[in-house]
């Protein structure tokens, strides 16, 4: 991987290597390129303000954008006036597949919607600047997988239709699967009332907030009782369920079947 202090010395063509970094830049930063590059772009802002400028307009990039720059367009990118701009970058290669599940553009921006999911973005980065310095064995491929994570983050989020705030409400359940949960603090964390958030939330993906809490428990206790040596009781409480009735109950309601019978039939 290569990293310059000064991006002008970058010539845009494809290493077939990842080549990151990161920046915090005044208003006299920019990067013109006349006859585009030959790998991708991808940066996520972290503050201030940015612009990346094609044949087809203008793009802004504020605090909390991904924006995945094509190959073969002229560009012109940098601070805008007035301000700075931190952000973290990659270059890669156009050999990943991945981009073939992005929508075509020449600039394609995303705005992370909720805490959630611009650290899973910010975490992808980090991972690929510290992957680079470290170089560690196998450092390239790392990169490369977690660009192709940062890829299909995007893909995900381009094609779904659902409101952010319930896909922020929906990674917040399976990130606390195994704690109670209080709907009035869920709640508060996507800047909706309780009463709007339950209603919102059913609307979308036709399940209570408790109901698709459960849903995940369950649906992650099928797979452990399918692969693991861990009884039906382990594995109700590995799941985050504090009585067995209940879980078991869940569990027939999900997949027609006691836990233990499921697992008996998968065996």
């Amino acid at each position: 991987m290569k990293s310059f202090d000064d991006p002008s010395r970058y010539d845009g063509k494809a290493y077939g290597i990842v080549i990151s970094g990161h920046f915090n830049e005044p208003d006299t930063y920019v990067t013109r390129r006349t006859e585009g590059m030959s790998d991708w772009l991808v940066t996520l802002t972290q503050s201030g303000a940015g612009y990346m400028r094609t044949p087809s307009g203008e793009t802004l990039c504020r605090p909390g954008d991904v924006a995945l720059l094509c190959p073969g367009v002229p560009h012109q990118y940098g601070t805008v006036p007035g301000g700075r701009w931190q952000f973290m970058w990659a270059h890669f290669s156009p050999r990943l597949m991945e981009t073939g599940l992005l929508p075509e553009a020449e600039v394609l921006l995303h705005h992370a919607d909720g805490i959630n999911e611009y650290k899973r973005f910010h975490r992808a980065f980090r991972r690929i600047i510290s992957d680079s310095i470290e170089r560690s064995p196998y450092w390239q491929e790392l990169c490369e997988m977690t660009i192709r994570e940062i890829l299909l983050l995007l893909a995900q989020a381009l094609n779904k239709q659902t409101d952010p705030r319930i896909r922020e409400t929906l990674r917040y359940l399976s990130e606390h699967m195994k704690e109670p949960i209080r709907i009035d603090t869920l709640a508060q964390s996507v800047s909706l009332s309780p009463s709007r958030l339950s209603h919102l939330f059913k609307a979308q993906t036709g399940f209570t907030i408790l109901e698709a809490l459960n849903r995940m428990r369950v649906q992650q206790a099928a797979l452990l009782l399918t692969h693991t040596d861990r009884t039906a009781l382990e594995v109700s409480f590995d799941v985050g369920f504090h009585n067995y009735n209940h879980f078991a109950n869940q569990f027939r309601k999900v997949f027609g079947i006691a836990p233990s019978k499921y697992k008996g039939a998968k065996n």
